[in-house]
């Protein structure tokens, strides 16, 4: 028992030389937060750099207000807010892509104006603004300067609801894989020290060079989206890669992180939000056969899809036929998108709801060009809302929980992402009960009654001309997602005829 107490003893006075030797360390990564030394800044990034970066919002020419300059507006709404924030205001800012935009019409019906007002008719003695910084196509990375700038605008909340345009842009990962994991996990925490920053930047100026160098290797993007899509045969360009389509994911995870790392440096609160995906009634983008198929295989296929085509289209009475049609060909070709896809059909229709999900979770997880967030993302998600104590709406689980058979489909999206108009209002209830349960919001007695005269004023404030440029915008990013763009790249040839309105329909 003393030999036990002994090496107890031992280990403890490591333990303790150990943080002895590293408290100067400690100490001195305090100071430089409190005087905000060595703040890691965008060059950081080990994944991508930008060419440059404007602001998303300037001083008006009166300065009263900060607004969106027309330069920014194809990917964003005109928005704006006052220069001078008053006492009682709550200032949010939402950013994500185009969900929070409310495409495919616009921030006058998206869920962050139904989130005003039903925070004002909750709680009228405080002034609540929500400010929509939902851009068209922009990923997780691009949000990262735009979080950086509205931090400096006295907010009160960030909600952040990203995810469905991982997989937009070209990028490489080359340089990080020739790194070795274990190098990356090190440099991506080490990189979160403002010692690390400090110490980097010397080393730099010792050896000629400059810290604002993006890392080598580094993919640099342009200032704005560049969407494969945007482009004639912009859907040609994705193939089945695997390592691609992991590094997506993983960086990701990367930027998810150093989003809510941030807000916590920053000390401003920020939600999470979880988004939602069509499983039901979207099919997969892009679907490509197994690379080692045979020609007698193929054959086989084909023959099996033709002929649960017909059995499908004789009703009720031979759809177990139909079923073990599919069945065989997705043997045949596992790798094969939309045979899963239709079989999640036909499983649905003999009421077996669980293996439809299974199959059209599956037929997600194989399209070639995911427009919808994978669910090792989704999944990533919540992990990093519940590893960093992170408050979390999860619009996936709320409308599975409205749906027929408990699968999103066009019950409350009007295409693969984009929730309706009633969908908007559904998810803003359910951030302000959000609100409420983390007792950011105390309401008056009558909120709810205030609330639905509120939505209805606002609704019939908005011309018929709103509602069908939002259908005409519709149509043109379902040709958009399903590579139909017309325009051609720089380079790539002779003009094309006339684009279709507003090129780019990304998340």
């Amino acid at each position: 028992m003393p030999s036990r107490r002994a090496g107890w003893r031992r280990w403890l006075y490591r333990l303790a030389a150990i943080v002895l030797g590293l408290s100067p360390l400690l100490g001195f990564e305090v100071l430089c937060r409190v005087f905000d030394w060595g703040r890691p800044a965008l060059h950081d990034d080990p994944f991508v750099g930008f060419s440059s970066i404007r602001p998303l919002f300037v001083l008006s020419d009166d300065r009263s207000r900060y607004e969106i300059p027309a330069a920014r507006q194809r990917f964003f709404c005109a928005e704006s807010f006052p220069a001078r924030k008053l006492p009682g205001d709550f200032r949010i800012f939402c950013l994500g892509g185009s969900t929070v935009q409310g495409r495919p019409f616009a921030t006058e019906t998206s869920y962050t104006s139904w989130l005003e007002i039903t925070l004002n008719a909750a709680q009228p003695d405080r002034h609540w603004d929500v400010i929509n910084c939902g851009g068209v196509s922009y990923a997780s990375y691009r949000l990262i300067p735009i979080l950086h700038e509205v931090l400096t605008y006295q907010p009160d909340l960030i909600i952040l609801d990203t995810g469905h345009n991982e997989f937009l842009e070209a990028r490489s990962f080359d340089h990080l894989q020739d790194r070795g994991a274990a190098v990356n996990a090190a440099l991506s925490a080490a990189a979160r020290l403002r010692t690390f920053t400090l110490i980097r930047e010397q080393y730099l100026r010792l050896n000629g060079k400059s810290s604002a160098a993006p890392s080598e290797g580094r993919p640099l993007l342009p200032e704005e989206v560049d969407a494969l899509l945007d482009y004639q045969n912009g859907l040609e360009e994705y193939r089945r890669d695997e390592a691609w389509r992991d590094g997506v994911v993983k960086e990701f995870e990367f930027h998810l992180r150093e989003l809510v790392q941030i807000a916590q440096d920053a000390g401003v609160p920020m939600l999470l939000v979880n988004p939602c995906s069509n499983l039901r009634d979207f099919p997969p983008i892009k679907s490509l056969h197994r690379d080692n198929l045979t020609k007698q295989e193929l054959a086989e296929w084909d023959a099996l899809c033709a002929a649960a085509g017909v059995h499908m289209d004789a009703g009720a009475a031979e759809l177990p036929d139909a079923i073990a049609c599919l069945e065989q060909a997705c043997r045949i070709d596992p790798e094969h998108a939309l045979s899963f896809y239709h079989l999640g059909h036909c499983y649905l229709a003999a009421q077996r709801t669980a293996d439809a999900r299974r199959m059209f979770e599956q037929a997600l997880a194989l399209d070639i060009c995911p427009l919808r967030m994978l669910k090792p993302m989704s999944e990533s998600l919540l992990r990093v809302a519940r590893e960093t104590g992170t408050p979390c709406v999860d619009a996936q689980a709320l409308f599975e929980s409205l749906s027929r058979d408990g699968l999103v489909g066009d019950q409350w999206l009007v295409d693969h992402v984009h929730p309706s108009i009633a969908g908007h209002q559904v998810f803003a209830d359910a951030l302000a009960d959000k609100f409420i349960e983390l007792q950011m919001a105390v309401p008056v007695a009558d909120w709810a009654e205030r609330k639905v005269a509120g939505y209805r004023e606002h609704l019939d404030s908005l011309p018929d001309l709103y509602f069908l440029k939002g259908m005409q915008r519709l149509e043109s990013e379902q040709h958009w997602a399903h590579g139909r763009a017309t325009l051609v790249r720089p380079g790539s040839g002779p003009p094309a005829p006339a684009p279709l309105p507003e090129t780019g329909g990304g998340e």
